[in-house]
């Protein structure tokens, strides 16, 4: 249900979280979470956008949070990067749907409202807790 760039977004945060105080850079935060550089960097602009990170330039800077773990949602880094849709009408634009979308996308969007429940009661706090990361093995 989650884009690879939302994805990527979710990990390169949760490395971020498990390296506080400590600048990382785009590539080093590649091969922890082994998403490809150029990708990741630009999903850390688009993190850094929208303020859930800060970077500084030169030799000892690198991405850092800019919001506390306890106060990020994943629903957040996943809105910053790249949202679920909404379909508040049929997205293939089908004419005979403009005034009730039909079974199939009333289905997938309740679906979607669920998912992001569940994204926004999930800080990146708690997933720290769950001691696991999403860097691969």
């Amino acid at each position: 249900m989650l884009s690879k760039t939302a994805q990527y977004a979710l990990c390169a945060v949760d490395y971020l979280a498990r390296h506080p105080g400590e600048p990382q850079k785009a590539r080093e935060m590649a091969a922890g979470t082994g998403a490809p550089t150029a990708y990741l960097s630009t999903v850390l602009k688009s993190l850094k956008r929208a303020g859930i990170l800060k970077s500084r330039p030169g030799p000892h800077g690198g991405y850092e949070l800019n919001v506390a773990p306890e106060q990020l949602t994943m629903l957040d880094v996943v809105d910053a990067s790249d949202p679920l849709p909404r379909f508040e009408a049929c997205p293939l634009g089908r004419d005979e749907h403009a005034h009730a979308l039909c079974p199939v996308h009333r289905c997938v969007g309740e679906a979607t409202d669920r998912a992001r429940e569940v994204l926004a009661r999930t800080t990146i706090a708690d997933l720290l807790s769950e001691g696991e990361s999403c860097a691969p093995d």
